[in-house]
């Protein structure tokens, strides 16, 4: 078997050095040679061309919630496609590795926006794992598509220890020896290489099902000091803390950043969601980006933000969206899970004097911008309001915006579909966001909210933005900066083996065409997940932008369209171990 040749190219080696067009060469999953003359052929080579093209590293999209999918459909197309070659399970406390099928699919489908007809369905067929070891194990002897890594979920530890009942039950503690096994577990991931522990704060993420509905998940439900008592176990080890503060107060932000802090100790790497331009708060950006810059000089930390480079938008069936449960009667209305009687709730007079106070409270913590203006109907059984915002339905009614929703959402349910943009909407605030030293170019959310976000693409859209600065002269990112932060920097701070082009190393490598980073990687599409029953997702799709995926010196994947066998009979990833503290 010959070595895969990719010629003439505009190589981005991970690192941040400078661009060069040259020849790579790789086999049996490593790179070979790198050269900037032309690397001599063999009979057996496969030659690709990629002149006018650049070839970079694998993309890493470190926040993902995959867990579900990952089981029926391994190959992980939807990010695949967009050269994503490494993803991570595991996040924002929620992780398969850990309890029973109907524990672990009550905990999972809520807070994710994923069917759990669906989630519960694939676990009491197919899960025959309940530990750290056996997880790795089971998620090696999938065909996969993309290379795997996965954090320890907290919420999957604290329920497996304590019970799901008493996991979320107000004011019950861990007991000492409770603590001391979930230290084990968490000791245990962290031996067989999982890259560290998450957390959740936010008491918005809810429980679904019908024993605990609507309880917040069971992270929410720890003292800060049962944090602590783990993080002196990630800290000892050099792993990472990864968090969801409780982004409708922002408070316990300074909770993570004193984790973080190195003053007389080891500082502990910290990452949370996110920072972000959100529309509701203009200077919020600037005033967590001083505190992430403090926290990392002046401290001594080591602490990350999560930050998308592109549009933070969403859509929205009726009011079946996640920024609804960060206030009271929202989420009593996403308590409900009948769309009947979810219709009968906007028509009752106190519900809607209620919705309307807490709608119109600017004294309420929140995230979401909350106004009407900035709203789009894109699909309704009404097609004169298609294409309208909220207000102006409002308008033409002659009613407030508020009462507009409630009829609307009464009269069509989840079949009036909706669209918003709740941040970074400015271009140069997104600017500075993505030059930020204290970011990680990452939390896509990938395989969760599958009706209303799409960032799959990330990295791709991360490119266009600094490609258009620098084509029409007013750069503020190098292109070799914006590959880095999107492979060899994230791979460098989570301790595993991606995100470089180097000879020994990993073959996991995207050929991208310059021509297509343009306004195709902004449109969407709804498309049916057939493994999940048809169920309609929504996505971003470019497949001209991104011509030939490998990973581990495979070709996964050319122009959208997968190899034969990837997800099915051949496997191309493999779980891959932190090395951090090692």
């Amino acid at each position: 078997m010959g070595h895969t040749v990719i010629q003439k190219a505009r190589i981005f080696d991970g690192s941040g050095n400078s661009s060069f067009v040259g020849d790579v060469s790789f086999s049996d999953g490593k790179i070979k040679e790198i050269s900037k003359t032309p690397i001599a052929l063999q009979p057996g080579d496969t030659v690709i061309s990629g002149k006018g093209y650049w070839l970079t590293p694998g993309f890493i999209d470190f926040h993902t919630h995959y867990d579900a999918e990952i089981e029926v459909s391994p190959d992980l197309s939807e990010s695949l496609r967009h050269g994503v070659t490494t993803v991570t399970l595991g996040s924002c406390s929620l992780s398969l590795a850990l309890g029973t099928p109907e524990d672990l699919a009550d905990m999972f489908s809520r807070v994710e926006a994923i069917p759990r007809t669906e989630v519960l369905k694939i676990l009491e067929k197919g899960k025959t794992w309940n530990s750290a070891k056996e997880y790795k194990a089971h998620l090696n002897s999938l065909p996969l598509g993309p290379n795997v890594t996965s954090f320890a979920g907290h919420s999957a530890i604290r329920a497996n220890v304590m019970g799901l009942e008493r996991s979320l039950t107000k004011g019950e503690k861990a007991t000492e020896s409770e603590l001391k096994k979930m230290d084990s577990l968490l000791n245990e991931a962290l031996d067989e290489g999982f890259l560290g522990m998450s957390i959740n704060t936010l008491v918005w993420d809810k429980m679904d099902g019908n024993r605990f509905r609507s309880r917040p998940l069971p992270s929410t439900f720890a003292p800060w000091s049962e944090y602590q008592f783990l993080n002196r176990t990630v800290r000892k080890r050099g792993k990472v803390f990864q968090g969801v503060p409780n982004v409708s107060t922002k408070i316990n932000v300074l909770m993570f950043l004193w984790e973080a802090l190195g003053w007389f100790r080891k500082p502990l790497k910290t990452t949370i969601i996110s920072l972000m331009d959100v529309k509701y708060d203009p200077r919020l950006y600037k005033l967590l980006s001083l505190i992430g810059r403090v926290a990392n000089t002046l401290l001594k930390g080591n602490f990350k933000f999560q930050s998308l480079p592109e549009p933070f938008d969403l859509y929205a069936d009726g009011m079946d969206v996640v920024v609804f449960e960060e206030f009271g009667a929202g989420a009593y209305a996403n308590h409900i899970e009948s769309e009947l009687e979810r219709k009968k709730l906007m028509k009752d007079p106190k519900y809607r004097n209620w919705f309307r106070s807490q709608w119109n409270n600017w004294f309420l913590p929140r995230v979401f911008h909350r106004d009407f203006k900035e709203t789009e109907v894109v699909s309704c059984p009404d097609s004169s309001i298609i294409g309208k915002s909220i207000d102006q339905i409002s308008k033409d009614r002659n009613q407030d915006s508020v009462s507009t929703f409630l009829d609307l959402v009464a009269e069509h349910g989840n079949s009036i579909r909706w669209h918003t943009v709740m941040a970074n909407h400015r271009l140069k605030p997104l600017q500075s966001i993505v030059s930020n030293p204290d970011i990680l170019i990452g939390f896509s959310d990938a395989g969760a909210h599958l009706r209303g976000m799409a960032h799959y693409n990330f990295p791709l859209r991360m490119l266009k933005l600094v490609y258009d600065a620098e084509k029409v002269g007013k750069p503020f990112m190098s292109l070799e900066k914006a590959v880095h932060r999107l492979t060899g920097e994230i791979s460098e701070w989570f301790g595993i083996d991606a995100g470089k082009i180097e000879v020994g190393k990993r073959a996991d490598l995207v050929l991208i065409d310059p021509k297509h980073l343009d306004a195709s990687v902004d449109q969407d599409i709804e498309a049916p997940m057939s493994f999940f029953n048809g169920y309609q997702r929504w996505v971003r799709r470019n497949d001209e932008t991104v011509t030939h995926v490998f990973v581990n010196g495979e070709l996964a994947c050319k122009k959208g369209a997968l190899e034969p066998g990837i997800g099915t009979k051949k496997k191309l990833g493999q779980f891959l171990t932190s090395t951090l503290g090692s």
